[in-house]
């Protein structure tokens, strides 16, 4: 009887062994979890979504294959990404995970001009649709307080934001934020290096992005090489500092697809 339950416990320790390689491997190669942090992808993404990142949309990357028994090495890109992906990927200089909108491709020449988006001399057209409203208070792990398009706003008070739908060349329709004029409303014209690509957030007057040098603590033209994959659905959304606080769950974020 003793035998047969420490081999009733030795098989028990590898099967559990063998799931958590498994996993690690799925995680590795397939998909990567991935929480959002901040606000700067608001009204796409809000603080508390929880996502899995889909590494293979572009291919591995250089971490994807640690094993010897692996066919490949290096970065092997499947497809190419598009204009208008979500993205998540590896912050050059800060080697902390990013997400933001693919807004640039190689060779692109990307310019804002009071707010409005131009890529390669053409607009990326806005249409007003509505506001984006929420609680202004301490939001996440980081008690982060949204900024507000309506005035001065008191806690607890309702915050605002201009919300419109913005085309981008090539047909991706997605939706952005506007508080007000700010300094990144006007850029020079950025010119994306071959092999590098240029992203911004869509609560734009809220996004340490492209736009910003990486020099300057921003995310700079990004190399291929540091995109992770790209998020296509969210599969959980709390509003709460902890998820144990099933109160603040938004039950319709559920699975819901990233546009």
């Amino acid at each position: 009887m003793a035998e047969k339950k420490e081999e009733g416990i030795l098989e028990t320790v590898k099967t559990v062994f063998w799931a958590l390689i498994i996993a690690g491997i799925f995680r590795t190669l397939f998909f990567q979890p991935f929480w959002i942090p901040t606000g700067s992808m608001k009204d796409t993404l809000l603080i508390g979504d929880f996502l899995f990142v889909n590494k293979m949309a572009y291919g591995y990357s250089r971490y994807s294959c640690p094993f010897s028994m692996c066919p490949f090495s290096g970065r092997i890109l499947a497809s190419d990404p598009e204009r208008g992906d979500v993205v998540v990927f590896r912050h050059p200089t800060l080697k902390t995970d990013y997400v933001k909108r693919l807004i640039g491709l190689p060779g692109d020449k990307i310019q804002v001009t009071n707010g409005v988006l131009s890529v390669n001399g053409v607009e990326a057209t806005q249409v007003p649709a509505g506001t984006f409203e929420e609680i202004k208070a301490p939001q996440g792990r980081f008690a982060t307080i949204p900024q507000c398009a309506n005035g001065p706003v008191g806690q607890g008070a309702i915050c605002e934001k201009e919300r419109f739908i913005e085309s981008l060349p090539g047909g991706v329709e997605h939706s952005i934020l506007n508080v007000g004029n700010r300094r990144l409303d006007n850029t020079n014209v950025f010119t994306v290096p071959e092999g590098h690509y240029f992203f911004m957030g869509d609560n734009r007057d809220n996004s340490t992005d492209s736009r910003v040098s990486q020099r300057a603590g921003g995310v700079g033209m990004v190399p291929a090489e540091y995109l992770l994959g790209r998020a296509d659905r969210i599969m959980f959304s709390s509003a709460g500092k902890r998820l144990v606080y099933f109160w603040t769950w938004r039950g319709d974020r559920f699975f819901k697809a990233i546009e």
